[in-house]
């Protein structure tokens, strides 16, 4: 076995420890018993351990430097080994300990959230979140910065991407989108009354696979479940799971929650399987993900013909809900812009404020501008200026999305570059693709 042959079979089981460990991750948000919280910890944080011994091996470190000087590696084997060779660096700085009390942490903090949404009372979660973020300043400082701690955070979900890279690009959004926004608000609003009816659970699960079927998921390879909060993780790209959630008096959250997380699992599904375990089998990176959930729940999902196409069978399965509606009136209906409340609710337009709000709480706690018990205060503040709204409690707002509690700092910037890549790719292709 030559050398590169040896270092995709060293990848590929660190792979499938990492995928081992996913398994139990999605366990945990959809189907694990409350009271397996405490042991599912543990269980997460030894093979979270392991995994560490394995990427931060000195045998891997001295195969990886042979392989950095060898000549006789292609273009793509070459950029397979440096971003390899980068990723073990990067690990390096970590110890053991520090890794296995960060996901013993996690899943800690993802039980208390859990809890704490469930109850609309952040004090349950604070102290977690207040331990994680203890924990995500010392990785600041392990992994090192050149301006500011928060751009190691954000470099791990988009490489590259600086704290002052968002700080310009969201001055350009707020003076883009707050006059476009009020001369909106100024027109005529559309109703969406359509869409708040009452719509059994059932049947926007049955309407949610059909779309899934539609837009090309393949259920060989993968499956959708229900969870508190929708997400899309995968176990390598023939096993890719998709979650949805659905409001039985809001169509759209389950429709926009499960084509946008299609678009995830597209994306994850479309990777070479051939090169499990190597980084050409793996996302370019976050925002690039979050390109392909945002195309096909903004650029398809709510357009006029999408829901032409899609009209008689959301008519059938809704059959007295619809007798009086139109695919005109579904499209306007979900086209509506609006300030609301939820984030993964949110229009095109007033969703990047909600982004932003996300944006200024994270730098703030880095900045030790804001402590954990005070972000309800800071978190209803910033949605009263930005979108005119009254928090009315905890799990609407500063409780509605998980990724705090899995440590996920420097995640939800993605999510707006994500809509502007996504916005990029569509306008491409309907230039070189007819009648599109």
């Amino acid at each position: 076995m030559n050398n590169y042959e040896e270092y995709k079979t060293q990848l590929a089981r660190i792979s499938d420890l990492s995928y081992a460990g996913a398994v139990l991750g999605w366990d945990q948000e959809t189907y694990m018993p409350a009271g397996g919280a405490p042991l599912r910890s543990r269980q997460l944080s030894t093979l979270a351990g392991i995994n560490h011994d394995l990427v931060t091996a000195e045998s891997l470190g001295k195969l990886l430097e042979e392989l950095e000087k060898d000549a006789t590696l292609d273009k793509k084997q070459k950029g397979n080994v440096l971003q390899t060779l980068k990723d073990y660096r990067k690990a390096k700085k970590y110890t053991r300990e520090f890794v296995e009390e960060m996901s013993l942490t996690v899943s800690e903090s993802f039980n208390a959230w859990h809890e704490a949404k469930k109850k609309s009372d952040w004090k349950i979660f604070a102290p977690k979140l207040k331990k994680l973020l203890e924990l995500k300043r010392k990785e600041c400082e392990m992994l090192g910065y050149k301006e500011h701690p928060y751009d190691a955070l954000l470099d791990q979900h988009e490489p590259g991407l600086t704290t002052k890279d968002v700080e310009e690009l969201f001055i350009e959004v707020r003076k883009s989108l707050v006059p476009f926004v009020k001369s909106i608000s100024a027109k005529p609003l559309h109703s969406n009354a359509v869409l708040h009816q009452h719509f059994p659970k059932d049947k926007q699960w049955d309407f949610s696979i059909h779309l899934l079927n539609v837009l090309g998921f393949n259920f060989e390879n993968g499956r959708q479940d229900l969870s508190v909060h929708p997400f899309t993780t995968n176990f390598g790209a023939t096993d890719v799971r998709v979650t949805t959630r659905v409001d039985e008096h809001n169509l759209s959250d389950c429709v926009t929650g499960t084509i946008h997380e299609c678009g995830h699992a597209l994306y994850e599904q479309g990777l070479p399987e051939a090169d499990y375990g190597l980084p050409s089998s793996e996302a370019v990176s976050l925002g690039i993900h979050e390109s392909q959930s945002r195309l096909w729940e903004n650029n398809v999902g709510r357009s006029l013909e999408f829901w032409k196409g899609q009209f008689p069978e959301l008519k059938k399965m809704f059959p007295e809900q619809l007798k009086n509606s139109s695919a005109e009136e579904i499209f306007s209906a979900m086209n509506v812009v609006q300030p609301s409340l939820i984030r993964i609710n949110g229009d095109e337009l007033t969703y990047h404020f909600h982004i932003m709000v996300r944006f200024e709480v994270e730098k703030a706690l880095f900045e030790n501008k804001l402590e954990v018990e005070n972000i309800p205060a800071f978190w209803n503040e910033r949605y009263k200026n930005y979108l005119g709204i009254d928090v009315p409690n905890d799990a609407e707002g500063c409780l509605q999305d998980v990724h705090w509690s899995h440590g996920s700092f420097g995640y939800f910037p993605t999510y707006s570059l994500g809509s502007f890549y996504a916005a990029q790719f569509f306008a491409k292709a309907k230039g070189e693709i007819p009648n599109l």
